[in-house]
This record gives C-alpha cells, structure tokens and sequence, in this order.
C-alpha cells in the first residue's frame, strides 16, 4: 500500500512538472540578446522595470523600461506576444518595435503614396559614392534641444547634424538608421529620396547596395524627423546581418549623437586656436537587432535650454544640473552646443550661489553681449569622448556638396572644383616680382635716354665683348663726348674704307 501511493505521488509530481512553465522560457538570454543602448553620460541610475498599466492580456504588449542605458531584450513572452524595450538615456526615451509589431508598420512612412509635390530624389545623391548635400527643411527641428533648420544628407545612410562641414562627418553630430559604405551609384534603381510636408522631414534610402557587397542585396530603410522633435527609423528591407558589415573602409553605426565645439590654442603656433569637437552624448542600438520591419522611435525630454527665464530654470527639476546665465541669458547645463559661449563668460562660475534676485538688477544695467559666433574659424580637429578620433582609420572623407540648394537639384559641382585660398605670403612675392620687373624697364629707359650717366658707364664697363665701346675724347666744343669703336669686322671695314 505504501509502494502504490508512493508511486501516486510520482506520477502526481512529474505530472506537475510537466504543466508547469519553464523558467525564463520564451525569453532570449545571454548577453548578447536585445537592443543595447549606450549613452557617454555617466551617473545615471539604472532600474529596469514594466511598464504601468500593462496587464497579462491576450494580444497585448507588454512594455519594459531601463532607465540609464545597456543591454535590453525584446523578448517573446510564452503565449507569443512580444515585450517593446523603452530605454531612457537623459536626452530621449527610444522605444523599440520587432517585426511582429503592428507599430513598426504604422511608423513607416510611404513615401510613394505621399504627395508628388513633396517628394524629391536628389540626382547628386543617388548616382554618386560618398556625397553629401545640404538640405533645408521647411520647419525648425529640435535636436537635443537645439533647434536646426539645415541638415545634410549623406549617401552612407545617415543624416549629419552639425553646423561645421568637415571631413570627419561620421564622427559625431548624426542621426543615423544605418551607417554603412552604401553607393547608391551602383544601381539604377538605387535612389535617395526626401520627403517634407511641413510636419516630417523623411529621408529614404531605397534599394541602396553595399560597396563591393552587392551580391548579398539590396537595402531599403528611412530615418523621419517630426516637427515635434521625434525620431523615427524605419526598416523595410535588411537582407543580411548587419553585425556581418565590415567598418573597415566605413563605419557600421546606429543610433543618435551630438557633440559641442570648443577652441583649444594650436600646438604649432601658440596665438593661433583651433577647433576640437567633443562628443557629449551618443545613443547605440545593437545592429544585431535591425532586421526587415522592425523600427526605432526616439521621443525628445525636456532639457535646460526650454527655459527662457530664470525662474523656470532655477525651479527646474529635469535630470540635468540647469544654471542661469545672466549675460546670455540661457539656461543651461553647460553640455550643449553652446559650450564655447558657457565658458568665455564665465558662466558656471557666475551662478555658484547666486538667487534669480541677484540677476534682475545686473541684467538691466549691462548690454547684451555680442554672441555672434562664426563656425568656420580656425582649424578643425574632432574628438569622441575626449579622444582625437584623427586616431581612427575607419571614418570616411565623405565629400559635401556645398552647392545643392533647396531641393537638392540644382547643382553637382564638387568641393574641389572650389579654387585654393591665396595665401598672404603668395600676395607679397606677386608685389615684389612685379616691383622688380618694373623697376628693371624703368633702369633701361633711363639708360638710354642719359647714356653720360653713371649708371650707363657702370654697365657700358661691364660689357660683353659683343657691345661696341664708347671712347671719351675732348672736343672743342663739348667738355667730353662719347665715340663708339668698332669691334670686330666692323673695324675691318673701317680700315678698308680709309684705304679707299
């Protein structure tokens, strides 16, 4: 009797066992599972949690959140649902949609049933390899809290950011969907396409290859800049992994980054400065991740440069360490693009202990400075993170078209048809070469004109053997005059004529 309820109790325990879930079934593990997102802040503060409201409902998503940055999972829950990833990083809060996700799709933008009018492919762009144009938009698109009205599109599958043209445009300052060594001049059907209504700003690259990859096929994916400042990628067609893209000849990157500028004195010649730019900020998505359908939607946080007076600023409780600036008027956190300004008037300094009271009766009593700021001086020299990225051997020499106005169209001259500046040490020997060609013609017409002169008998001293001679000789009538002798067979036929 014992032996048959202790078999009972066997069959009851494996029975269970067997209708129980599995731990962490259903769920990727390891570490190399899900979107990683990293951010060059330090400091935050990580908690991973679900999203509120989200229950256990048949066809429901549920959300995650990880609040600082790392690696996060989209993971397919038991009965087939799949978990979205929200991830803070300070400056936005990405969300992250599988192919499986209804989102994805309504994300995408189709461009070929937008309005004609709208829409441009920019010839330049998608017939040539490593170009860039500059684009403007019909709206103010806020980025990291600075707002932007020129963009420049680039044939590598990003969007460059900054205000200064350079060569390095890969480094820092971009919103890129997938950053590859695309060459949309392979294919005829190989287009770059821009789409703006007023509202979103989409650039698409359809049907793009890879350079010297193009039997693994071709791309298809968009980035959209919404006016209220959101971010979204779309994919439409990935056909090979994209950790598998070498970076060799060309980054391999997605995500966001910005960085700020500042003048450093040059090694070389101490009065002279140059410009170094420093990344503050990048957000990374896990390549492994970017598949056909799938989508990225990056939705902006509040920084310190939406306050416009200092109360709001002073009272604000964002993430960020805001300061007012009485001088300039500006909240900030110090970290933005306008670092140089921050610095030059002793920004942070000024507002170690000082009340908004303290400001008002300064501001009213002293002008406005002039911030004018011109981008194009001195020399350039990028950093990332605080390293001279002139290190790195896989950032391109992606040319910029300087030209392209508007839409893009109207010109396809390259940067290098732009003539060299002239240098002032070239002017200066332009002058002198001239000054001593002249002064040279003015020296022979007053020889000519004076041949008594001591100038004329210093060079007539100094003759070839070829010049006719000049002999001195009394005249009763002059003091002295000149009389040319004869040289040669000259003289020869004066003796044959005297003979005569």
């Amino acid at each position: 009797m014992r032996g048959e309820l202790w078999f009972l109790v066997l069959v009851l325990r494996e029975a269970a066992r067997a209708l129980s879930p599995q731990p962490g079934a259903g769920h990727d593990e390891g570490p190399g599972s899900g979107w990683a997102a990293k951010g060059i802040v330090r400091g935050w503060n990580r908690r991973g949690r679900e999203s509120p409201g989200q229950v256990s409902e048949p066809d429901r998503t549920q959300l995650s959140q990880d609040l600082g940055g790392g690696t996060l999972a989209m993971d397919t829950l038991p009965d087939n649902r799949t978990r979205v990833v929200e991830d803070n990083h300070s400056y936005y809060v990405s969300r992250l949609y599988g192919p499986s996700e209804p989102r994805s799709r309504e994300l995408w933008v189709d461009v070929a049933e937008a309005n004609r009018s709208q829409v441009k492919i920019h010839t330049i762009l998608s017939n040539t390899h490593r170009q860039a144009s500059r684009v403007v938009l019909s709206f103010d698109f806020p980025f990291y809290g600075h707002l932007l009205r020129q963009i420049t599109i680039a044939t590598g599958g990003f969007i460059f950011m900054g205000d200064v043209i350079h060569r390095m445009l890969t480094a820092t300052q971009y919103v890129a969907p997938l950053m590859a060594n695309f060459n949309p001049g392979y294919s005829d059907n190989s287009t770059v396409v821009y789409f703006d209504n007023g509202t979103v700003f989409v650039v698409q690259w359809d049907h793009v290859y890879l350079q010297s990859w193009e039997d693994r096929g071709s791309f298809t994916f968009q980035a959209a800049l919404h006016r209220d400042g959101r971010i979204v990628f779309g994919y439409k067609e990935i056909p090979m992994s994209v950790p598998e893209i070498s970076s060799s000849q060309h980054p391999v990157k997605t995500g966001l980054s910005d960085a700020f500028m500042i003048l450093n004195p040059s090694p070389d010649v101490p009065e002279s400065r140059r410009r170094s730019i420093f990344e503050y900020h990048r957000i990374e998505l896990d390549p492994s991740k970017i598949t056909s359908m799938s989508a990225v939607e990056f939705t902006p946080l509040p920084t310190c440069l939406q306050h416009r007076s200092c109360d709001a600023c002073m009272s604000s409780d964002l993430s960020f360490n805001c300061s007012w600036c009485h001088v300039l008027q500006r909240c900030s956190s110090g970290f933005d693009r306008y670092r140089q300004e921050w610095m030059d008037y002793g920004c942070a300094q000024e507002a170690e202990g000082r009340t908004c009271e303290d400001f008002q009766d300064e501001y009213h009593n002293s002008a406005s400075p002039d911030t004018s700021f011109s981008p194009y001086d001195g020399d350039l020299t990028t950093t990332s993170s605080s390293l001279f990225i002139d290190s790195l051997t896989t950032e391109d020499d992606t040319k910029l078209n300087p030209y392209a106005g508007g839409d893009g169209l109207q010109n396809n001259l390259s940067p290098k048809t732009k003539g060299t500046p002239v240098h002032l040490g070239t002017i200066v020997g332009i002058v002198l070469a001239v000054l001593l060609v002249a002064a040279i013609i003015l020296a022979g017409i007053y020889i000519n004109g004076h041949p008594t002169s001591n100038a004329a008998l210093f060079f007539i001293e100094r003759r070839p053997h070829h010049w006719p001679a000049m002999k001195f000789r009394s005249h009763p009538d002059h003091s002295t005059y000149a009389e040319v002798e004869p040289s040669g067979h000259e003289k020869e036929g004066f003796m044959e004529a005297e003979q005569c």
